[in-house]
């Protein structure tokens, strides 16, 4: 075939596997069999392979098969992902109406939309002239990360939008809520408990994961799923109401929810929620609530917003699922951070369609005020994105061989001191080199902040923590070039940079040393207060609680928690053995001028000239204090974008506020 008639054919078979994905997916009405689709896709990929100069960004193939990715780059949404203010109760519901009328200052009754509350993640989808530009999750509302090669394996969302009915605009974002199916979900686990590899806790939270693999196979694996609910912005295009905007979503190709109805007054609004929760358990996916909305996008501009939500919508809460069932045991689960949290191993029950055999008790706190006990028979619930909860014990069902838990004094996994600090309800393991905590802290030793170990990514950490190579993070520096090579995606150059990035990280400072040791309440800040003041390992040694106090900006909490680090033996081990194999502490900088002299600079808000660290350093090079919170002693505020509550504190204290530019200046 010629490259001309390949481009026509290529063409055809793009338009009709992306009609037929749009049926099956969205739709969920099929015109051609699975293996009549199977062969169109096996089609086209011969012919890409054929002509690759002829493969478009919007073919069916490209959905998968990009490279992995390091990391995950930061995107700023343009317009903001707000939250939704809740409900609690068809009180509250009609409270919601009477507050709009009154901002409205109407009387006639207002109309709304009802739409279920998918118990998922919030996305964001951004269209460029028809075509699947850009996917993020929401973040913190103002910037997400970027998952578009995860986002693009969802064969549900269109790579590109449909334009039989009507004119895409020139830009689109749309939001939705990414979700795991129950059925799918189930199935995993099942293969998973099979296999003897640990469960996964509930589909919300596996939806997440997934789609923050680096990885886009691994998501492409998994049958995720979205609804489209809302958009940000949609340039050159207006909608006069929200029903309209998604019947026009679902015209672009998008996938709606079925289960959303227009309400001409908010009784018809508690109705249509009733109807929601009615539906509830034959759902294959989790809702947690219904989401109500004014329709008229007129009344929704008139409404505004608030900081963080808008005014014209709230979230009415469904009360969470319960079943009754019986404690087999209680466990103490070590989490990533050293934290024992019990968890009671239950007789198998199913709530809400999902199968629970464990439930978190939080801790001992909690245990000790609702008096459980092992062999209670206990009412547990699954309340959405949470591990299922033991609510309450069943008294009248306890027998004698009920038995009471207490938090372990040695950590489980691996005999070390278990504390409780003041102020805290979690008892955490002590030791920085336990295997419970191995891969998050042998990742935030090696993070730029920290040792600034290049190269050294989470698939990498994977498998030296899973080959043994890693037991602690001095292993580190014991580690070959050989060793290293022999690992999956390690080619013999790539090892080499490995060592010589381990090489390069030996020359550190106490600052960073102490910061990857990721000791608790201690961040780079802090770090760098104790590094200046105390300048040695030997010196945080010997210090006391109140000695440490004393230092400025060290309160009683940091105190503790730096004092219990340094009298534990397998801490000390730790650094005895990363100074052995050549890890050298320079000499804490003194200050190259004294510009900065007897002032206090915070930063604030997303920085874009100066990482926070870089920023912070310059300061106390410059003779300056680098702090964390406003006060009548701070002498500048420096604001990056997206400034929150330091800044609105800063004018009210009269502190002078400066933006990046300014700041860069002062340093010339």
């Amino acid at each position: 075939m010629d490259p001309k008639n390949a481009k026509k054919r290529i063409t055809e078979l793009s338009d009709q596997l992306n009609h037929h994905s749009y049926r099956y997916y969205v739709l969920d009405e099929p015109e051609i069999s699975d293996s009549k689709y199977d062969r169109l896709y096996r089609e086209l990929q011969h012919l890409e392979e054929q002509f690759p100069q002829l493969v478009t960004p919007d073919s069916p193939t490209q959905r998968v098969g990009a490279p992995p990715l390091a990391a995950f780059v930061s995107l700023t949404h343009a317009v903001p992902m707000l939250s939704l203010d809740n409900a609690f109760g068809n009180d509250e519901l009609r409270e919601f109406d009477n507050r709009i009328k009154r901002l409205l200052n109407r009387t006639k009754d207002i109309e709304y939309v009802v739409e279920p509350k998918i118990d998922g993640v919030a996305v964001e989808l951004v269209y460029e002239n028809g075509l699947f530009a850009l996917g993020s999750t929401r973040g913190d509302g103002f910037v997400g990360e970027n998952v578009t090669l995860n986002l693009k394996t969802i064969k549900s969302i269109p790579i590109r939008l449909l334009t039989n009915e009507t004119t895409v605009p020139e830009r689109l974002d749309v939001r939705g809520e990414v979700y795991y199916p129950n059925s799918g979900f189930v199935k995993m686990n099942k293969e998973r408990e099979a296999k003897g590899e640990p469960i996964y806790a509930n589909p919300r939270n596996t939806a997440a994961g997934t789609l923050r693999q680096l990885d886009s196979k691994i998501t492409a694996a998994r049958p995720l799923n979205i609804f489209i609910h809302s958009f940000g912005q949609a340039v050159g295009h207006e909608f006069s109401s929200h029903s309209e905007a998604l019947e026009t979503f679902k015209a672009w190709g998008f996938r709606v929810n079925s289960h959303i109805t227009v309400c001409r007054n908010i009784e018809e609004v508690i109705k249509g929620c009733e109807k929601i929760v009615a539906l509830r358990d034959s759902l294959d996916y989790d809702i947690d609530g219904a989401v109500i909305k004014v329709n008229s996008m007129a009344l929704q501009t008139q409404a505004g917003m608030r900081t963080r939500s808008p005014r014209w919508a709230t979230a009415l809460k469904f009360e969470a699922k319960q079943e009754t069932t019986q404690i087999l045991d209680i466990v103490p689960q070590v989490g990533r951070t050293g934290a024992l949290t019990p968890v009671a191993h239950l007789k198998p029950v199913k709530i809400a369609g999902v199968e629970v055999r464990r439930a978190t008790l939080h801790n001992q706190d909690e245990i000790d005020r609702k008096d459980v006990r092992i062999g209670d028979w206990v009412v547990v619930q699954r309340a959405g994105d949470v591990i299922p909860e033991v609510v309450k014990v069943i008294i009248s069902k306890r027998t004698s061989a009920a038995k009471k838990f207490k938090i372990p004094k040695k950590c489980p996994i691996c005999g070390s001191h278990v504390l409780r600090m003041k102020g805290e309800a979690v008892h955490r393991c002590q030791n920085f080199s336990c295997p419970a905590q191995l891969k998050e802290r042998i990742q935030h030793f090696a993070s730029k902040g920290a040792m600034d170990i290049e190269g050294l990514g989470e698939k990498l950490v994977e498998q030296l923590v899973e080959k043994k190579l890693v037991k602690n993070v001095a292993d580190f520096y014991s580690l070959t070039k050989e060793q290293l090579a022999g690992l999956e995606r390690m080619a013999e150059k790539s090892a080499q940079n490995i060592i010589e990035a381990l090489e390069a990280s030996k020359n550190t400072d106490l600052s960073r040393l102490l910061y990857a040791f990721g000791i608790r309440f201690v961040g780079e800040h802090v770090s760098r207060v104790l590094a200046k003041e105390f300048e040695t390992f030997e010196n945080l040694k010997k210090a006391s609680k109140e000695c440490l106090q004393d230092v400025y900006e060290i309160g009683p909490q940091v105190a503790e928690s730096v004092y219990q680090f340094f009298k534990e033996v397998h801490n000390l081990e730790t650094i005895d053995r990363l100074l052995k194999s050549g890890v050298r502490i320079k000499k804490v900088e003194s200050a190259t001028d004294n510009k900065f002299a007897n002032q206090t600079f915070v930063f604030t808000g997303a920085l874009q000239l100066f990482t926070r660290d870089e920023a912070e350093r310059l300061v106390e090079r410059w003779g300056g204090r680098a702090a964390s919170a406003v006060s009548r002693n701070t002498t500048f505020v420096v604001v990056g974008q997206n400034a929150g509550s330091k800044a609105e504190k800063a004018r009210d204290l009269n502190v002078t506020v400066l933006t990046e530019a300014e700041f860069k200046k002062m340093l010339e």
